[in-house]
């Protein structure tokens, strides 16, 4: 099969660890299939750049990744082009993707990724399969929300990483059920397991005798990390040796990095990190905390029980189908005094290492293997012959 996949969620230069559990989908995926990645990037004026976003203009010379890829660039401007991004976005990939000739293209991120490869795909008569990831089906704004509804009802396949979204998907979206496919995240396990606290904390320079908290994630409000800074400082009048390091980067960056100037809080940032520097982290950690206000199916979740480690988050989105009470504690989100309560709590139990790690077992070669049959299932549903040599 020639499958065209169309993500902004990719790496970029300067941000090599964008949409990294799509990226390891499609690295197994090329494995399987004839993968070419277009990944289209909206480009700003100097002086426009989005607040939203660290923004980065795409470096066609740097290599930051294996796979077959192209990042095309169309003209944006914050707010003002944001009915117009899809189509803009479909313009930018046109001629790539016919000159690819795919059997099916696959598109994550609903808008306006996969709004501009619904119309390349409508021209090229080929099925499309769109991914929804979370928050790019949970809209707040009208106008994104009224160009998501086609994407996600015009589907062959609509591929979704929890129930819960599927859910949302077909009640507020109207998404035919019979076309809905959950694909739940993978792990690698080669990375991501359990391995020696104290050699990680002696890498890392974190004090042996110190209560860590890890997060690890995007820098930005919806994770509520404004809360978790307010929980630390609550947290640190009980159990003064915790601390907290925050791995990644967003737009809370600077906001955060005053927040760490200040000893009494106990904050770091380490800035984005290779999921192998990421795993070292979760070594180094008692647990690993996400109290964002909404969630698809996180995936650091995931890497964090691999690693043998506790969790502190909310139950929002697909969180409930990856932790439960034998591994987490959940609180309601935006709450700081019960964020720190529940990292206290956390804190203070003993934790089978061995039984968190045992949680997980699915591998991304089955994320891909899934994501291919869906791919198969809305060319098979076409009716369209797939051409021989192609597999």
């Amino acid at each position: 099969m020639r499958l065209l996949v169309v993500t902004s969620q990719f790496p970029l230069a300067g941000e090599p660890t964008r949409g990294r559990p799509i990226h390891q989908t499609l690295r197994e995926l090329a494995r399987q299939a004839t993968v070419r990645v277009l990944s289209p990037v909206a480009r700003y004026p100097r002086w426009a750049q989005p607040s939203s976003y660290l923004f980065r203009a795409p470096d066609p010379h740097a290599a930051v990744t294996d796979l077959d890829a192209v990042w095309p660039t169309y003209p944006a401007l914050p707010a003002l082009t944001r009915p117009f991004n899809g189509w803009l976005c479909a313009r930018a990939i046109a001629a790539e993707a016919r000159a690819f000739a795919p059997d099916v293209i696959l598109a994550y991120w609903l808008y306006p990724d996969a709004f501009g490869a619904q119309r390349v795909a409508r021209r090229l008569d080929v099925p499309f399969v769109a991914g929804a990831r979370g928050s790019d089906i949970r809209v707040r704004d009208a106008i994104s929300r009224r160009l998501t509804v086609p994407v996600v009802r015009g589907a062959d396949r609509l591929l979704v990483v929890s129930a819960d979204l599927g859910r949302l998907a077909v009640e507020d979206y109207g998404a035919d059920p019979a076309r809905v496919r959950v694909i739940a995240n993978g792990c690698d396990a080669t990375i991501f397991h359990r391995r020696d606290r104290a050699a990680a904390r002696a890498a890392l320079g974190v004090a042996a005798d110190a209560e860590l908290v890890l997060y690890v994630g995007r820098l930005v409000a919806e994770k509520g990390l404004r809360e978790l800074v307010e929980a630390l400082r609550t947290l640190r009048r009980v159990r003064p040796r915790a601390e907290c390091v925050l791995v990644g980067e967003g737009p809370l960056q600077a906001e955060l990095a005053a927040a760490a100037a200040d000893p009494a809080n106990g904050l770091r940032l380490a800035g984005a990190q290779p999921a192998p520097q990421v795993a070292e982290w979760m070594a180094a950690a008692d647990l690993v905390t996400l109290p964002s206000y909404s969630e698809g199916h996180p995936n650091v979740l995931v890497e964090a029980l691999a690693c043998g480690r506790p969790v502190v988050s909310t139950p929002v989105g697909g969180v409930p189908e990856v932790v439960d009470a034998s591994c987490a504690v959940l609180v309601p989100p935006r709450d700081a005094q019960a964020l720190a309560g529940a990292l206290a709590a956390v804190l203070a139990r003993d934790w089978d290492e061995v039984a968190l790690s045992r949680r997980f077992s699915r591998s991304w070669a089955e994320v891909a293997a899934d994501t291919l049959t869906a791919c198969r299932e809305a060319l098979a549903a076409r009716g369209t012959p797939q051409r021989p040599g192609t597999e």
